[in-house]
């Protein structure tokens, strides 16, 4: 099995949706990017490496985070809603919305732990990956494995349409309750088996939103690394 091995953290500077969008979508961490605005966002991450992949965790907005695929925590009725989605949607504009009402007449509800994707809209991306997480009840009525699915069909779907860079926020962490220790064990170890067998992703990286997410995040992927 590809080794996971850690580089350490550092200082982030990630640009304005305008600057990202007019830069390279993979924005290579190693780099120092300019400071092109006053609006830059300063954030601290941590970056791994899975393979001949990068697993990077940073704290910040998803929706000015460049990538291929930015992953949305969407519900099964696919028609936006708070947190992430409601961020992602927002910034994004109309046409993601658009492409779902589209898609939903078609499949129905959305269950949890599969995906849909759309355009990305303004967002600094391709694409929007719908994933639905699960509602937490107690961790004994399937939610481990949906949440993980969530992972993989986001993953296979970004990987089915060429994308190579992906971004992640904490699915089901926010209303539907999930414990965020318990949900980041089973998204990093989901994301970082993936990663070992397909090295054609050669980014994964999870935005996280708030501190007490990105410390829990990172102590878990220490853990996992050992």
């Amino acid at each position: 099995m590809p080794p996971l091995t850690a580089l350490g953290t550092y200082r982030i500077e990630y640009l304005t949706l305008a600057d990202a969008r007019g830069s390279d979508a993979r924005f290579h961490e190693q780099q120092i990017p300019r400071a092109h605005s006053a609006r830059m966002s300063v954030e601290m991450a941590a970056e791994f490496t899975v393979g001949g992949s990068k697993l990077v965790l940073l704290e910040g907005d998803i929706t000015k985070t460049p990538a291929d695929a930015i992953v949305n925590a969407a519900n099964s009725s696919l028609a936006g809603g708070g947190g992430v989605d409601g961020a992602i949607h927002r910034a994004g504009g109309p046409s993601i919305m658009r492409e779902l009402d589209e898609i939903r007449p078609k499949i129905g509800r959305c269950p949890a732990g599969d995906a849909v994707v759309t355009g990305a809209g303004k967002l600094p991306a391709k694409y929007v990956i719908h994933a639905v997480g699960p509602v937490y009840r107690d961790g004994k009525h399937g939610e481990p494995e949906q949440l993980a699915s969530c992972y993989r069909t986001a993953l296979r779907l970004a990987r089915e349409k060429g994308a190579t860079t992906l971004t992640f926020p904490a699915i089901s962490t926010g209303v539907y309750g999930y414990p965020m220790a318990d949900a980041a064990c089973i998204s990093l170890q989901t994301v970082i088996d993936y990663l070992q067998t397909h090295p054609e992703i050669e980014l994964a990286r999870f935005v996280l939103f708030g501190k007490r997410a990105y410390d829990t995040f990172e102590q878990v992927l220490r853990e996992l690394v050992g």
